[in-house]
């Protein structure tokens, strides 16, 4: 269903299952659920849910994120990220909430973001502190 501003309705949920392999990139409005293997760059604007048998080589741009499986690269998440116990994460974390459970294997850097309130991250780039604005 279209929105007057042209987007498309973002309740739209893809999945791409067991068994199945994508090289390439992805960029979506919805909901993204993975339990294969993607070779390339996902983006959306929605949730990318990383099921335990799905792995993902290349860059993930989401809203919020739940990866139990693995994930290799970089990960920007704009509220909440969660990783599960099975996860596995080659890779930096850009995000402004993190939740790990124990067992959550995790390799790189990671940045916590605060958000503003339309949900686009700050700028962050190190030297402003809390309550100033740029």
């Amino acid at each position: 269903m279209a929105k007057n501003n042209g987007e498309t309705d973002n309740t739209t949920i893809n999945l791409i299952s067991q068994g199945t392999e994508i090289t390439g990139d992805i960029k979506s409005t919805g909901d993204i659920r993975i339990d294969g293997t993607l070779n390339g760059t996902l983006i959306t604007k929605g949730k990318v849910v990383i099921g335990p048998a799905g792995k993902i080589k290349g860059e993930v741009t989401c809203k919020n994120s739940e990866i139990a499986g693995s994930v290799e690269g970089k990960v920007t998440v704009n509220h909440l990220l969660n990783l599960k116990a099975s996860s596995t994460i080659f890779g930096d974390i850009v995000t402004s909430k993190l939740a790990i459970e124990p067992g959550a294997r995790f390799t790189g850097t990671c940045k916590m973001n605060d958000t503003q309130g339309n949900g686009e991250s700050l700028n962050s780039g190190g030297t402003e502190k809390p309550g100033e604005k740029k």
